[in-house]
């Protein structure tokens, strides 16, 4: 654990003794990164981007050789990635300067992402209202510590272990596709009139896509490169705020924690710059997306202030599966001892 230290402490803020070029010791005001908006030309370019490396790996999926449709599920593990990404941009209206191009990507992301943009957009500003409230966040209320069956237990610690996609599904199913659950969430009639109808167009889309495509086909042409991504989404989700100490309510009224604030209760995954810039879109520096959410994804980088909860993703990897999924998921670093 001492090297993870070390690569949490190489990726932290400067300190005022020891500043580091280009980085300030205090996060900038919002008001001084009103310059870091929207561009419709970058945009547009990963979206067509992303349009394009799904286009192409499909493509390259149902061809002959076993070759291309092994390259064609790689590229599209990670094009499924990026469109999850892409509905997070959209859903903050960060894509793109205009609403109706952010709303109309943000319905193509969903499309791929498996997640309605409609329920996406209405829980993620919950979650941002609340991030630091582990009980009044929706993403987070289910891992809020409780006593576990044993299959849960068994589920938990079987999945983590050897990477069984488990929790990017329960993510999807529990907090986007729960009609219960999004209508005690959300009680006016305007907005469920909204999430169901978007849940319909979505399943007639998936139907119309089967029934198109056979189920055979559609399975050779996405399920190896959706089954990888979703792969790589778990951890990727799960490293943003879990096992960080958060607080819990317990029915008392509060108030929400600052943006400046809910640094404390997020981490950062430190990536290859191309990598974390091309196919991620900074979604990864996800301490300054809560601090400055009104900044694009692809401007998060010129922020330059770096908070002290950012770490090596293979560091951080390789830690995390070393301790069972129930103590990863329902415990955190103060009570574990571990530095995660």
């Amino acid at each position: 654990m001492a090297m993870l230290e070390g690569q949490r402490m190489e990726s932290g803020s400067a300190t005022m003794d020891s500043p580091t070029p280009g980085i300030i010791p205090q996060p900038p005001a919002i008001a001084e990164l009103a310059h870091l908006k929207p561009r419709d030309g970058i945009g547009a370019c990963y979206l067509a981007g992303c349009l394009s490396a799904t286009a192409i790996a499909i493509s390259a999926s149902l061809a002959e050789s076993w070759l291309l449709w092994a390259a064609g599920q790689f590229v599209l593990a990670f094009a499924f990635l990026q469109w999850f990404v892409l509905l997070h941009e959209c859903g903050h209206k960060t894509l793109f300067r205009s609403g109706l191009a952010n709303r109309l990507a943000g319905q193509m992301a969903g499309y791929f992402a498996l997640i309605p943009f409609a329920s996406w957009t209405a829980v993620h500003g919950i979650h941002h209202r609340w991030t630091g409230w582990q009980d009044l966040d929706v993403t987070t209320a289910s891992l809020v510590p409780r006593p576990l069956s044993g299959w849960e237990r068994w589920a938990i610690n079987l999945s983590w272990r050897y990477s069984i996609p488990l929790f990017s599904v329960l993510y999807r199913i529990g907090n986007y596709w729960n009609p219960r659950q999004l209508f005690s969430l959300f009680p006016r009639l305007p907005m469920r009139r909204r999430i169901v109808v978007n849940m319909l167009l979505l399943l007639a889309a998936y139907a119309g896509t089967v029934y198109a495509t056979g189920v055979a086909r559609l399975v050779e042409a996405v399920g190896l490169g959706l089954l990888l991504s979703m792969m790589m989404q778990d951890p990727l989700i799960l490293s943003q705020h879990t096992h960080i100490p958060m607080e819990l309510s317990q029915g008392r009224a509060v108030s929400p924690h600052a943006p400046a604030e809910q640094r404390h209760f997020t981490r950062s995954l430190r990536f290859p710059a191309w990598f974390a810039r091309l196919v991620l879109i900074n979604f990864n520096a996800h301490e300054l997306h809560h601090m400055y959410s009104q900044v694009p994804g692809y401007q998060l980088d010129r922020v330059g202030y770096a908070p002290d909860n950012g770490i090596s993703w293979w560091q951080w990897l390789r830690c995390a599966k070393r301790i069972p999924g129930e103590v990863f998921l329902f415990q955190n670093r103060n009570q574990t001892g571990l530095d995660l």
